[in-house]
């Protein structure tokens, strides 16, 4: 992979947040889409069609096996992303990984592990790190005009029937709402409000007829002692323009679908900062941020800890539901990947004998 050529990537997996994935495969730079996947065959020729990339495969392996490619952006459920990942790895290339990323603590330490080993990138997404909103808000509460941040609050609450997704199969998805939309809740505190090292979490009453929990209020605490408070639900529409509230002891900050506004505590008027929330710019910032990475012109914003961070806080939310109280995350210096913010990407593996080297992970 040379820095003058563009980055050839493939998608893994063309289900629903797969198209937005495509279609900013068609606005960033420096990229080429060769090739999509999908077990499903007329759904892999379909996205084909409309996103005009050479192939589609419904066995990504032959795909490996078959195109030179430098990453895959992986959108297959949860509990594939391991075996998926290693294997593109092991093929000497870059991961961008769908949240969540894994649906087992040792699998995402796995992943890192092996990634870092081969000297291969892997990013989990997490699309509201790249909102220019929630990006403005992290740089306000940093400049400290909001005073010591005491509260944070977080809602994720929208009406959607899961019967019948994967999202709600336990085996595939690892867990309901806690661990789908869960996922980004926590990676999104942790970018405004630093590391989580306690938690304590609830399920509602369960109106959905799924083997998972359709609501759940998670709170927590961070290293710096702020209070946190997450609402999830797929049952439940909370009606409200904001979707963060940041509370100091000098001022108040939210993020909205809408607008983006804080208010100082001496003054009268709110200060708009932001827009709202556009999905689709969210996406494209965040493939031409990874394909920026890969060509050494940015170094990665999310890296393989904030990944594992991500899997070890809703691990261990499940286990507070499970006891009934607040729980320590635990030592957050077990994970490996600590280095790879100043990684050193190097030239493509050639590998010989596949089959031995995945065993060996």
């Amino acid at each position: 992979m040379s820095v003058h050529e563009p980055i050839r990537i493939a998608v893994i997996g063309c289900g629903r947040i797969a198209q937005t994935h495509l279609q900013a495969c068609q606005e960033a730079s420096m990229l080429e889409l060769v090739a999509v996947c999908d077990i499903n065959n007329v759904v892999a020729q379909s996205v084909k069609e409309a996103f005009g990339c050479r192939k589609a495969y419904d066995d990504y392996r032959k795909m490996l096996e078959s195109e030179k490619l430098d990453a895959v952006i992986i959108c297959t459920p949860p509990s594939s992303h391991v075996t998926i990942a290693c294997d593109a790895i092991g093929y000497g290339l870059h991961v961008l990984c769908e949240k969540p990323f894994a649906t087992r603590l040792e699998d995402a330490l796995k992943m890192v592990a092996y990634a870092e080993k081969q000297d291969r990138l892997i990013m989990m997404a997490s699309k509201f790190r790249f909102s220019e909103d929630v990006i403005k808000a992290r740089g306000i509460i940093q400049s400290g005009i909001l005073g010591n941040i005491i509260l944070y609050e977080n809602v994720f609450c929208s009406k959607v029937n899961m019967a019948g997704r994967w999202n709600a199969m336990r085996e595939i998805s690892g867990g309901g709402v806690l661990i789908d939309n869960g996922s980004h809740a926590v990676d999104i505190a942790r970018f405004l409000v630093g590391p989580i090292v306690s938690v304590q979490t609830q399920h509602g009453i369960q109106v959905q007829p799924i083997e998972v929990e359709d609501t759940s209020r998670f709170y927590f605490q961070t290293e710096s002692g702020v209070l946190g408070i997450i609402d999830l639900s797929w049952s439940i529409y909370k009606d409200s323009d904001t979707y963060i509230g940041v509370y100091g002891t000098e001022g108040t900050l939210s993020i909205g679908w809408q607008e983006s506004k804080y208010r100082q505590s001496e003054k009268l008027n709110w200060v708009r900062f932001g827009k709202g929330y556009d999905k689709q710019k969210a996406f494209t910032r965040q493939l031409q941020h990874f394909v920026n990475c890969l060509l050494h012109h940015e170094i990665p914003i999310i890296t393989p800890q904030d990944a594992v961070e991500s899997v070890r806080v809703i691990d261990a939310a499940y286990e507070s539901a499970r006891f009934n109280k607040w729980l320590d995350i635990g030592n957050r210096n077990d994970s490996p990947g600590q280095n790879l913010q100043s990684l050193v990407l190097l030239p493509k593996i050639e590998v010989t004998n596949f089959n031995q080297l995945v065993g060996n992970t």
